[in-house]
């Protein structure tokens, strides 16, 4: 275990700034895959798929920009989502990285499974047991903005349908 230590500049609600509060954050060490491992799964996956260019959640895999990590092995990353559209939102990826839900092959059926059900038990920590919503949009008019496979999963509100 490692410590890191955070500042946080708080704005009070009369616009005024406190002084910064230095929070310690205990975390485990997260070395399931190596940054060898990494490449080595593009590889394969280009292999697959075709040539793929990184993507952002790609830099979330080999940690090369920070994400509010929930959950990962050796097969997925579960993290929070950036701009949440529900006051709980985060999303499930592979570590390989499939383009599009359209494009997985038939022997992706083991991994998928796996993505499905981490995304069940992730939303169970999460207390959502009113329910919530798993989503994988694909291409253009899937509304698919990054196109690495993944599953978004919100709670914590009333759903609305259709969805959109």
């Amino acid at each position: 275990m490692y410590f890191r230590q955070i500042l946080r500049t708080q704005i009070v609600g009369t616009g005024t700034v406190q002084l910064p509060r230095v929070h310690r954050v205990c975390r485990a060490q997260r070395a399931l895959c190596t940054k060898r491992d990494e490449v080595k799964l593009a590889e394969e996956a280009s292999k697959k798929y075709g040539s793929l260019a990184p993507t952002i959640f790609s830099k979330v895999i080999d940690k090369s920009i920070a994400a509010d990590i929930i959950y990962e092995d050796e097969k997925c990353v579960a993290f929070r989502d950036i701009n949440p559209q529900a006051p709980v939102h985060f999303l499930v990826i592979p570590r390989v990285p499939i383009p599009r839900i359209s494009q997985a092959k038939d022997d992706d059926a083991d991994l998928l499974g796996h993505l499905v059900v981490v995304a069940k038990n992730m939303a169970q920590k999460e207390s959502l047991s009113e329910g919530y919503r798993m989503v994988i949009n694909d291409g253009k008019h899937g509304s698919q903005s990054v196109y690495h496979l993944h599953i978004h999963v919100l709670g914590g509100r009333q759903m609305k349908w259709p969805p959109g």
